[in-house]
């Protein structure tokens, strides 16, 4: 492996555990748009989508400027209260930078609560770039959203990884050439999927394995 010396990182699942304000969004516009709740399986299987487009899929018959405000209304009002920041991330963050690694975020997030929850738990100093949903038109797993930071970061796809937790982040990653790191303490892939054609290149159960992968 090339010598590293980019690391990008998703922000939902993998930076943060947003996993309880996406599934409660969700249930929220269910029960609005169609008075019930929906498998929480079914909901999981999103994870990584832009909004709109899993709008479009689960409520083709809403318009989506009918459907999107009450996913957003509910996870805005919410958000703050309902996210935490995953084991071990801004350890990771803090060592990479004292290290002097090129650190970046690429999210389908909107900027305003990516920010958010960054500012909240103090992480904004250790990211070099932040490219969220509203910096490009093309979406994960397009490589546009990849290869945006990378350019912003000076880097070549060769010499960096990127950590997600679903399989929009690690074909996001593939697809601009970039080795991909599953974190499995995300909950969107099943097992199969992970050791599938598409599965990642690399795996950590916890954030401060990814320095076993940096010193290979």
């Amino acid at each position: 492996m090339s010598k590293i010396d980019t690391i990008l990182f998703d922000f939902d699942g993998t930076v943060m555990d947003t996993n309880d304000v996406i599934i409660n969004s969700w249930q929220h516009t269910y029960r609005t748009l169609e008075n019930r709740e929906e498998d929480v399986a079914n909901i999981v299987k999103t994870f990584g989508e832009p909004l709109e487009i899993t709008m479009q899929k689960l409520f083709p018959n809403v318009p989506i400027e009918e459907s999107v405000p009450i996913y957003r209304s509910y996870h805005r009002d919410n958000f703050g209260e309902l996210i935490s920041i995953c084991p071990g991330m801004k350890e990771l963050l803090q060592e990479l930078k004292q290290q002097e690694y090129k650190v970046g975020l690429v999210t389908s997030r909107l900027k305003t609560t990516t920010m958010q929850g960054l500012e909240k738990y103090e992480l904004t100093p250790y990211f070099d770039v932040v490219v969220t949903a509203e910096d490009t038109d093309k979406h994960k797993p397009d490589p546009a959203p990849v290869l945006i930071a990378l350019e912003k970061l000076k880097s070549a796809p060769e010499k960096s990884l990127m950590l997600g937790d679903t399989m929009f982040d690690i074909l996001c990653a593939r697809n601009a050439g970039v080795a991909s790191v599953l974190v499995e303490w995300g909950i969107a892939l099943t097992e199969e999927e992970k050791n599938g054609p598409d599965g990642p290149d690399y795996r950590i159960g916890k954030a401060e394995e990814l320095f076993d992968i940096l010193r290979r």
